[in-house]
């Protein structure tokens, strides 16, 4: 069974029982992608309509009782109305997702995204107020749905809703993982391990020393994060078409982020300049950049401890935990698929950051046609920083071991040792020990016992955690 439904461009047929409409359905037809748009997105839309439902009440309540029965406006009934706002939070919730058949990569700066959704509020409140779907007589997508409401306003606004959201669950997952590595950090603190440097022995170090770096990196994206509220918090919602709030009552300007503030619970705030809010996406160039960051930190820490763990690795000073068969044809083989998996998001997410920055510069006068895209890829590096996080956390953090022993062994017969020394016999002495250690592969101890540079219980001193690791040296400590 089917309804016919009508635009300026012709007739459809709709599936009788469908809740989008002809607007969709043109828009699916021109953009055949099988990309799924953001459902934390689509919700969003959800509540931000439910606000502008709610604002237009209190507009139209106001205009009741100064103007009495001579508004000179269509005024939509409370009955209507209150289908409408219930339809908005069923899309909040949502419910009715496999209606939204816009994909996510489109055409149209996003009108199909606001149709789609204005269609699926429509028939859903059509439906619960006994008619059927389709009889746009009753409530219209367009004249009610779309209420003092504009593409260009609505559809940004709901994906500053959708990303705060993420937002503040990143902060957590970022925190959690962190919170970690910090006891993985305070355990090692004086666990020795050699230093490397461009991929070679260096000085010594210690896992708490590896750890930190970790730890602080983190904390550092933790800030960063939580600083991205204030930089994309300004939005545009009442500002129409290109932000001059044209055809919208002043009353509904003012009120209407105020009033999705209240539904969200989110720090939001009207834009100081409606125009430029509505033109210009630098702000998620700018906010993209700092989870570009935290990619970078990702792939940092997961290629190191990949590296650590590997069997190329001679000493495998690290452990990581075993997680899936590795091989469909070599039996035993277990892969580090964890740290391949937050490396391959890094650099999802620093192609992600090229689109961004190239379709926002895209931007032609009063609006940017890309939001669609943009916004779709901010969401995607949200949901895999989340993801990435979160599996750091509870598979390969949680399980990872630290190899002490192997630690102090692979120092104590690296050349790189005698560093420590210089100070004491100088460099050259010290190159002799080196050359002695890695021509017998004997450990520091050995090779002093036979060239006696030093004093063997002095040498054992210098060697501790405690004065290996410490900030420099003083006179005293020398003399």
């Amino acid at each position: 069974m089917y309804r016919i439904e009508k635009d300026s461009l012709g007739e459809r047929q709709i599936p009788a029982d469908a809740l989008y409409g002809i607007h969709a359905l043109r828009a699916r037809e021109n953009f055949p992608g099988n990309n799924s748009f953001p459902v934390e997105w689509y919700k969003a839309v959800g509540i931000t309509k439910s606000a502008c439902y709610r604002t237009y009440r209190k507009f139209r309540n106001a205009a009741f009782s100064k103007l009495g029965d001579k508004i000179p406006f269509r005024t939509i009934n409370d009955t209507t109305l209150e289908a409408l706002i219930k339809a908005a939070g069923e899309v909040a919730g949502g419910l009715h997702y496999d209606q939204f058949i816009v994909p996510a990569v489109q055409g149209g700066a996003g009108t199909s995204i606001n149709m789609n959704i204005n269609e699926i509020i429509a028939n859903a409140a059509l439906l619960g107020t006994g008619k059927r779907c389709g009889d746009y007589s009753f409530i219209d997508p367009t004249e009610d749905a779309n209420i003092y409401q504009s593409t260009n306003d609505v559809i940004p606004t709901a994906l500053t809703v959708a990303v705060m959201k993420l937002l503040r669950e990143l902060e957590d997952a970022i925190n959690n993982l962190r919170q970690t590595i910090e006891q993985i950090e305070q355990h090692s603190r004086d666990k020795l391990r050699p230093g490397y440097t461009q991929m070679q022995e260096a000085v010594p170090s210690s896992f708490g020393k590896l750890f930190s770096t970790y730890n602080e990196a983190l904390s550092r994206d933790w800030w960063r994060v939580s600083k991205c509220f204030e930089r994309i918090k300004q939005v545009n919602l009442g500002g129409g078409a290109t932000g001059t709030g044209m055809s919208i009552p002043r009353y509904f300007i003012m009120e209407v982020v105020p009033e999705l503030r209240s539904l969200t619970g989110l720090q939001l705030s009207h834009s100081e300049n409606l125009p430029d809010a509505t033109s210009n996406l630098d702000r998620w160039v700018e906010m993209h950049a700092t989870l570009k960051a935290h990619a970078v930190n990702i792939e940092k820490m997961a290629s190191d401890l990949r590296l650590l763990a590997s069997d190329i690795a001679v000493h495998r000073t690290i452990s990581i935990p075993e997680k899936q068969v590795g091989s469909s044809i070599m039996p035993g083989k277990v892969n580090p698929v964890i740290p391949e998996y937050a490396i391959s998001v890094s650099h999802k997410v620093y192609s992600n950051d090229i689109l961004i920055s190239s379709l926002s510069g895209q931007g032609t006068l009063e609006l940017n046609a890309y939001l669609p895209v943009i916004g779709c890829a901010v969401i995607e590096s949200l949901n895999l920083l989340i993801s990435c996080n979160n599996t750091l956390l509870e598979n390969l953090f949680k399980g990872l071991i630290i190899n002490e022993s192997a630690g102090y062994n692979s120092l104590i017969h690296s050349p790189s040792v005698t560093t420590a020394l210089t100070p004491y016999i100088g460099y050259h002495k010290a190159s002799e020990l080196a050359k002695l250690i890695r021509d017998r592969k004997i450990d520091i101890f050995e090779a002093n016992s036979i060239l006696k540079v030093i004093d063997q219980e002095k040498l054992k001193t210098i060697l501790l955690p405690g004065n290996l690791l410490k900030l420099g040296f003083s006179l005293d400590e020398i003399c």
